[in-house]
C-alpha cells in the first residue's frame, strides 16, 4: 500500500512540473493548478508512448518528467487552438 500512495504521490508531482512547465514554455501561466496537473499526467502518457514510438527508452525521474513535458506541451498547444484568447 505504502508503495502505490508513493507512485501515486510521484506521478502527481511529475503531472505538476510538467504541467507547469508546459505552460511556462508556451508563453502562459497554465490553466490553473488543477488543469496544469491534468495537463502533466496526460502528457506523461502521451509523451511516453510518442517516446517509445520513436525509439528513446528510459527511466527515472528525469525521463519521466521530459516524457510528461514534452506531452503536455502537445497537449496545451492543442488546448489553447481550441480555447482561443
Amino acid at each position: 500500500m505504502t508503495v502505490m500512495r508513493q507512485s501515486l504521490l510521484g506521478w502527481i508531482i511529475i503531472g505538476l512540473i510538467a504541467g507547469w512547465l508546459a505552460g511556462k514554455v508556451t508563453r502562459g501561466a497554465g490553466f490553473g493548478c488543477l488543469a496544469d496537473v491534468v495537463l502533466g499526467l496526460v502528457g506523461a502518457l502521451l509523451g511516453g508512448w510518442l517516446f517509445t514510438r520513436l525509439g528513446f527508452f528510459g527511466g527515472g525521474f528525469l525521463f519521466s518528467l521530459a516524457a510528461a513535458t514534452v506531452g503536455a506541451v502537445l497537449l496545451v498547444a492543442v488546448a489553447r487552438l481550441f480555447a482561443g484568447k
